[in-house]
């Protein structure tokens, strides 16, 4: 399966430590899933996208990428296919204008409910959908239920609509396939989407780590957004920063484990918020 990592924070942040750095940095980690990358930032509250079929840790261009971002908002991906040619276009995160969206998992039989899931989303947005793989599917399908309770080119998008959105698109996918997330049969969909401004995650049958705050954070002194919470965990409240991963990356964060069915995200005043799926 994919790795995934997703970073929200108050204040521009270089991501090279955990792409490139870290002991178990998302380039290692594509020592196993070797079959393409991307890496989507925000510049200006705009997404720049950089996407390859190569293998991250033997790709110049990746670890280039890393070194240079410095942003609010990051959103990474190291692939191993499931569905889908090694080709640019099934190449992770997708994006439909300032939405990014990372999928790990798999959806079982996919050929074969395919085109039960395409006629679930409108012509509209249907014609954008450019690859075979099952990732740029759920996608659109996502999106279709997001724009069905909020704008989605408006800034402010309200958390809670996202966490009602993903819930739909997961019983769709769930309803189609007829299968579970959580019951042992290969039905996963972790993922994580953002529009630069709200972030959220759904851990979906394959693992997701989160971190709100840090041991000890160095920069305590100097940074003029320091708070208890950076140094606190919460359950619901205001944070200054939230990151996903599929693995815990070395260093002063403190990662907790998501639960199966739950859904974690910040809003675009970096409200925090829990929920948890009914399985």
């Amino acid at each position: 399966m994919c790795r995934l990592f997703g970073f929200r924070s108050v204040i521009p942040s270089q991501v090279h430590e955990s792409l490139v750095g870290a002991e178990n940095a998302l380039v290692l980690q594509s020592e196993r899933h070797p079959d393409g990358w991307g890496v989507a930032y925000y510049v200006a509250n705009y997404p720049h996208l950089i996407k390859s079929a190569s293998q991250a840790m033997d790709d110049h261009l990746f670890k280039h990428v890393s070194g240079i971002v410095s942003s609010e908002t990051v959103v990474a991906h190291v692939r191993a296919a499931t569905h889908g040619v090694l080709s640019l276009i099934n190449s992770h995160p997708f994006q439909f204008g300032r939405w990014i969206f990372a999928h790990n998992g798999n959806i079982p039989d996919f050929e074969n409910i395919r085109e039960k899931l395409i006629a679930q989303i409108p012509p509209v947005k249907r014609r954008f959908i450019l690859g075979n793989t099952d990732s740029e599917v759920l996608f659109y399908l996502l999106l279709d239920n997001m724009e069905r309770r909020y704008d989605l080119h408006r800034s402010g998008y309200p958390l809670e609509d996202l966490d009602g959105a993903i819930r739909q698109t997961v019983e769709q996918i769930q309803e189609a396939s007829g299968l579970s997330c959580f019951d042992d049969n290969e039905l996963y969909l972790t993922l994580v989407i953002t529009n630069g401004e709200t972030m959220a995650a759904h851990q979906g049958g394959k693992d997701l780590l989160f971190s709100t705050h840090k041991t000890r954070c160095p920069e305590r002194d100097s940074c003029p957004s320091f708070s208890s919470s950076c140094e606190t965990p919460l359950e619901s409240g205001f944070v200054n920063h939230l990151i996903f991963s599929s693995e815990a990356l070395h260093g002063t964060n403190v990662w907790d484990s998501m639960r199966d069915g739950e859904i974690i995200g910040v809003d675009w005043r970096m409200r925090f918020q829990k929920s948890t799926m009914t399985q």
